[in-house]
């Protein structure tokens, strides 16, 4: 018995490695067609680096508009050139379509899509679900499945793994599995996304080695870790920690306020320190797909376990309180300068992008503060170089449709009061401070610019 058991472990044991060398061997050869599904902020940097390095790339979207621009050379994000998407095709190794009849035909499959969340905050993993599913009807042996989106820990082994077995194939032995969060920070000249180390955790040994066989190939840096769950925790705590401490500083904004303590000089002053002490910096609200969204994936999950998450819930409530405090202070600035109430002002935002330099407007805290100051009587306009019209939200659907003003001196000397909602750099800070007739300054950008006024409210 002994002996069948043996020789039957070693006719098995062949058969299995055999899609896992083979992939290995196209990664290595860069043989390998990689599919990336989402063609957004994360999925279109990941296409340029990936081509970069001799692949080619299939990209996946269900907007046509995005699909048939990119095969026409051309780019819907600002901070990615159309001069690059033409490189791109030239090079015959990347085109995008709608097609996802089509994912039987890559190596590799890399999933960007987002993962909002629900109005209860809870995780919306919808378009994870949807995609598995695309995905699962034409999953065929020795393909890798990495999914970058981020999410709470277990998604990819308990939700994305039983979906694509349904296929029939098993995660490790047919196809295989890992998760590798995405670290893209849009606008930031910095880095890169071949720059920015990798994280990767595979479902097995083997779905571990070709994730990390296949990130080297055009990554700086990769770390793997023992579990699709530990990479999943890894990102959740980038940027709970992110949440946390902004969070820390915009209370510490509020009590130094009181006591009539510049907060940004207090904290040029303190990051003089070289060690123990890192800088963050407050502002209107938090906003993006990332920051003001994650840490609420993690609150749900530890709920499974019955722990409370009072400190992650709590920075929570600081950083959504801001819009409001903003709006108050714009109150009474009005009150005690311009000797008005806000109700029938008119009041214009610069910025409505939810960061410096993009024109993502996801999570802005710009949409919440026209929506705050609307509601208390008075007309708010904004302007944005990078976003000349407002889009649809799922929050904010009235607000579609608003375009940005002309950028003219006279114009915004006729606004009662200007909040800098947003710091771009391609505002003139010295204009906007000659002619506004009240500043509410969130960004301390005024400042950081070397302009002043004396018609100047920090926030």
């Amino acid at each position: 018995m002994m002996e069948v058991i043996e020789r039957s472990d070693q006719a098995i044991a062949p058969a299995q490695q055999a899609p896992a060398v083979a992939l290995a061997d196209l990664i290595e050869t860069r043989g390998a067609t990689v599919g990336v599904i989402g063609m957004g902020y994360v999925g279109l940097p990941l296409v340029k680096a990936i081509v970069e390095q001799q692949f080619s790339v299939l990209g996946f979207d269900t907007e046509k508009r995005k699909v048939k621009a990119l095969n026409a050379g051309q780019s819907y994000i600002r901070h990615i050139p159309s001069e690059s998407i033409g490189v791109l095709r030239s090079t015959g190794r990347f085109s995008a379509t709608f097609d996802f009849s089509r994912l039987g035909d890559v190596d590799v499959i890399l999933i960007c899509v987002p993962t909002p969340l629900s109005k209860h905050r809870e995780p919306d993993l919808s378009f994870v679900k949807a995609t598995a599913e695309s995905i699962r009807r034409r999953l065929r042996a020795g393909q890798l499945v990495v999914l970058e989106s981020t999410t709470y820990p277990g998604t990819t082994t308990e939700v994305v793994r039983p979906i694509l077995e349904a296929s029939g194939l098993t995660s490790g032995v047919d196809f295989f599995l890992a998760y590798s969060p995405e670290r893209e920070d849009p606008g930031n000249i910095s880095f890169s996304t071949a720059g920015i180390p990798k994280i990767v955790g595979g479902d097995g040994s083997e779905a571990t080695k070709l994730a990390t066989a296949l990130y080297s190939s055009w990554t700086s840096k990769v770390v793997p870790v023992s579990t699709p769950e530990t990479a999943e925790a890894a990102k959740l705590t980038e940027n709970v920690f992110r949440a946390v401490n902004i969070a820390l500083v915009n209370e510490l904004k509020l009590i130094y306020g009181a006591m009539g303590i510049d907060i940004w000089e207090v904290i040029e002053a303190a990051k003089t320190k070289p060690f123990g002490y890192m800088p963050f910096y407050p502002g209107p609200g938090l906003g993006g797909h990332c920051i003001p969204i994650d840490p609420f994936y993690l609150t749900w999950k530890a709920r499974e376990y019955n722990i409370a998450t009072s400190f992650i819930e709590l920075a929570g409530q600081i950083n959504d309180a801001m819009p409001a405090f903003v709006v108050d202070r714009l109150t009474k600035a009005l009150d005690q300068r311009a000797k008005r109430g806000l109700n029938g002002a008119k009041i214009l935002l610069i910025g409505l992008a939810y960061k410096k330099n993009v024109d993502d407007v996801r999570e802005s805290p710009s949409l919440k503060l026209i929506r705050f100051i609307e509601e208390r009587g008075a007309r708010a306009e904004y302007y944005d170089p990078f976003v000349p019209e407002i889009p649809k939200t799922r929050d904010y659907p009235d607000l579609a449709g608003r375009r940005s003003i002309r950028w003219n001196s006279r114009l915004i000397a006729s606004y009662d009061a200007v909040i800098i909602a947003v710091d771009h750099d391609d505002v003139d800070y010295k204009t906007l401070a000659q002619s506004a007739q009240l500043i509410v300054d969130t960004r301390n950008a005024l400042a950081r610019n070397g302009t002043s006024s004396n018609r100047l409210v920090k926030a």
